[in-house]
């Protein structure tokens, strides 16, 4: 069998050429897809060296804040800070709180002691006293206050034995008695401010005033179950006149958000009595007239002083 060598020539130089060109075309794909890697981490691997430098250069700025064995310390001052907020007074005003965040409205009830000084301390003697009362604050200073006090007084012993010889003739029968101020008068407060617990105020006011002396006996009373011993009113003296008050007292707030206050004052009181005398009687007369309204106790209408200490709560 005879086969034509030029065929097998033309077999070969046709696969020659179909291997080169399939080698050209792998080629170009490969360069293809190497430039497109390439062009992808070129992005990543700047960053990351960007981070890396970053990171040495904050290693390097805060080296005073690594700890003695070289760890990290957390730094809050690289930390963003919310602003702060700032609770300043309201500028508003309300039903019940005024346009500095003042209380409209104050309550007041207290009790103490009375002490008579000047020429009252002559006839009367220190005794216990309460208070109650309301108003309004016009802001954190200035308030108005309408206040009701009862001040009661013993009498001195002087007092009493003089008495006994003007309705007895003789001391030594038994004679009791008291002495007492009721009150109603409205006195302005200013209130120095103050952030802490502690507050001063100052009060100056005046009013009506109503004084009433009462002398009594010891005597054997009965009901329909037994008999007690109770004291018997003999004598009895008033005088109603208009009076002065002035004074200074300390506060002291339970918590910071609390409107209870405990308070401390004093105040000196100074009553307009109009002097009244009775007659001049002497001892048996004065037994006839003991009940028929003779003034047998001129000082109950003497002007009249005293200080009364007071504590108790404000709100």
């Amino acid at each position: 069998m005879h086969i034509d060598h030029r065929l097998f020539a033309m077999a070969g130089r046709a696969a020659a050429f179909s291997f080169v060109m399939a080698g050209t075309a792998l080629l170009a794909q490969a360069q293809q897809t190497s430039s497109a890697a390439s062009t992808t981490a070129a992005p990543v691997l700047m960053a990351s060296a960007d981070l890396l430098s970053s990171a040495y250069s904050s290693s390097s700025s805060s080296s005073s804040s690594l700890d003695a064995d070289g760890s990290q310390r957390f730094n809050l001052d690289s930390v963003a800070q919310p602003p702060r907020r700032s609770y300043g007074r309201p500028t508003y005003s309300s039903g019940n709180t005024n346009r500095d965040g003042s209380n409209k409205y104050t309550f007041m009830a207290g009790v103490g002691l009375d002490a008579p000084v000047g020429n009252t301390h002559i006839y009367d003697t220190p005794s216990y006293s309460f208070q109650f009362g309301g108003g309004r604050n016009f802001n954190r200073v200035v308030g108005l206050l309408a206040q009701f006090d009862y001040d009661n007084f013993g009498l001195q012993a002087k007092t009493l034995n003089n008495q006994s010889i003007l309705y007895f003739g003789a001391t030594g029968q038994g004679l009791d008695g008291n002495s007492h101020i009721w009150s109603f008068t409205l006195n302005p407060t200013f209130t120095l401010p103050t952030e802490g617990p502690l507050g001063l105020y100052a009060v100056l006011g005046g009013g009506f005033y109503h004084k009433v002396t009462n002398f009594t006996l010891p005597s054997v009373q009965c009901d329909y179950y037994s008999c007690y011993s109770a004291n018997q009113n003999v004598d009895m003296y008033t005088s109603n006149s208009l009076g002065v008050n002035g004074g200074i007292g300390i506060t002291y707030k339970f918590s910071k958000f609390s409107n209870e206050r405990f308070y401390v004052e004093t105040r000196y009181v100074f009553l307009d009595n109009q002097q009244r005398y009775g007659v001049t009687a002497n001892s048996s007369t004065a037994v006839l007239n003991a009940y028929n309204g003779y003034n047998y106790y001129p000082a109950n209408s003497n002007r009249t002083t005293y200080i009364p200490i007071k504590f108790g709560i404000r709100f």
